[in-house]
């Protein structure tokens, strides 16, 4: 009789694409309390949470065949990141989420609806803002703060409107990736 306990993810994952419950139940055990934390500090909801594990391990039985992988908890991340994203769209968890939201802001008269996370994020714009060259902090902070058009901001700082697209458009890529940064890890570490 094999003892599971010590076996690594990817043995694991050898065995249950032989059919092998044992492992698959040794996989579920070893992951469904990281995979449950995460799944529920992005829902905020137990029914939801368990629902996404529920999908996501009943997939992975389901497909067990199929399924190579190199890093089975980066793999079993991601699927959970999936099906939470398919929850949160999903409109009943969202109006959970606003009905909750509403309640707050109804029963905590210092509430305001400038979160520690929008400031957060206001920081994290500004400190990007602030490291920009010369030139690309000038047109985003028009564009952005003073909603100024590429055509005014051209002629304010004497340049094409070429050139302000061509700015606006490296300054928002570069954002975006730092964004899309912050949000993993929050994702993963929240």
């Amino acid at each position: 009789m094999r003892s599971y306990d010590f076996l690594t993810d990817k043995e694991l994952v050898a065995y249950l694409r032989e059919g092998d419950t044992a492992a698959y139940t040794k996989i579920y055990t070893r992951h469904w309390s990281a995979l449950y934390r995460s799944a529920y500090n992005v829902l905020r909801d137990e029914a939801a949470a368990l629902d996404v594990l529920q999908e996501v391990f009943a997939w992975i039985w389901s497909n067990k065949e199929r399924i190579e992988v190199d890093n089975l908890r980066a793999y079993l991340y991601a699927a959970v990141r999936f099906k939470v994203a398919n929850a949160l769209r999903d409109e009943k968890y969202r109006k959970g989420f606003f009905t909750a939201f509403e309640q707050l802001k109804d029963h905590d008269p210092g509430f305001n609806d400038e979160t520690l996370e929008v400031k957060e994020l206001k920081n994290v714009i500004a400190a990007f803002t602030d490291s920009l060259p010369e030139k690309s902090r000038e047109v985003f902070r028009l564009s952005r703060y003073e909603q100024a058009s590429n055509k005014e901001i051209a002629n304010r700082l004497g340049i094409s409107e070429k050139t302000v697209e061509n700015h606006m458009t490296t300054t928002l890529r570069k954002l975006r990736v730092i964004l899309g940064r912050l949000s993993a890890y929050l994702f993963f570490f929240l």
